[in-house]
């Protein structure tokens, strides 16, 4: 269904992030199929390093963040390209699908539930502070309830700070489309909410860690929520994927502009967005 992988040239990307930057922009986001193998078609190695430092040397541009790279293709070069980039986001976007040895293997991607725990490891140790986002599907073909049970150990163990979970649905011409073992929607939907609930639990925790401190927010403009409240972003927090900062409170007579970065203080924190204020 996807292609063969083909990536773009190096000189296109950074010509058109300059172009962007001219015209106000200030955050890039790099995505494909997987975004961590960029370049192994041109012969290239570790590029998606060298196009982070890259793009982190544009003027005007603020914050430069990757999307989706897979666990099996991240290298130390990619996680120092984040780590000493000033302007990249200290995010990584990583779909891990599951955590038991036996899913994963159903799924083609292999790895155990053991070595993902130690990517992580690796992860938040070359880039200290890094929040890691994640995606899960519940009710795959096979998937039994040992098999969630390890994936709901997993997530209360990583402690992620972003994750969505989607429950399996067929699709005609995919490999799985031909497994046996399907698994109910109503229970693969039951994982789902136990899931998120789990989730929800985490994250709250970790927001509620953050009362007090000051962070740089992306300020976005009047919010979604409501006309009363402004938003903006942390690092931490990808626009209409993860949660956003509610902004209450401003010195007088101050007046934000889109696309700036803020110092905010945060003084509320719920499950998914936090609340603060611009000092």
């Amino acid at each position: 269904m996807r292609g063969s992988f083909r990536s773009r040239r190096f000189g296109s990307i950074v010509e058109e992030a300059r172009t962007l930057a001219k015209q106000g922009v200030k955050e890039l986001v790099l995505i494909a199929q997987d975004s961590s193998r960029y370049g192994e078609d041109l012969g290239e190695v570790d590029a998606l390093a060298a196009l982070i430092r890259a793009l982190g040397e544009i003027d005007d541009i603020e914050w430069v963040r990757v999307m989706y790279a897979y666990p099996t293709h991240i290298s130390d070069a990619f996680l120092a390209a984040i780590a000493e980039t000033p302007k990249a986001v200290k995010y990584l976007d990583m779909p891990l699908q599951h955590a038991s040895r036996n899913v994963l293997k159903l799924m083609k991607r292999g790895g155990t539930r053991e070595s993902l725990e130690k990517l992580i490891r690796r992860v938040r140790d070359k880039v200290p502070g890094i929040a890691i986002r994640t995606t899960f599907i519940t009710g795959f073909p096979g998937e039994t309830e040992e098999d969630f049970e390890e994936l709901m150990a997993f997530v209360g163990n990583c402690r992620f700070d972003n994750v969505g979970v989607f429950t399996y649905s067929d699709e005609e011409g995919t490999p799985a489309y031909d497994l046996s073992d399907k698994v109910d929607p109503k229970i693969a939907k039951h994982r789902r909410n136990r899931l998120m609930k789990e989730q929800a639990k985490i994250s709250r925790q970790l927001n509620r860690a953050k009362i007090g401190s000051t962070y740089k927010v992306m300020f976005e403009g009047i919010s979604q929520e409501s006309d009363l409240l402004f938003q903006g972003r942390l690092e931490s927090q990808t626009q209409d994927i993860d949660g956003y900062i509610l902004i209450n409170n401003m010195p007088d007579d101050f007046q934000p502009h889109m696309g700036e970065i803020y110092d905010v203080r945060i003084t509320e924190a719920h499950d998914y967005d936090l609340i603060g204020e611009i000092l």
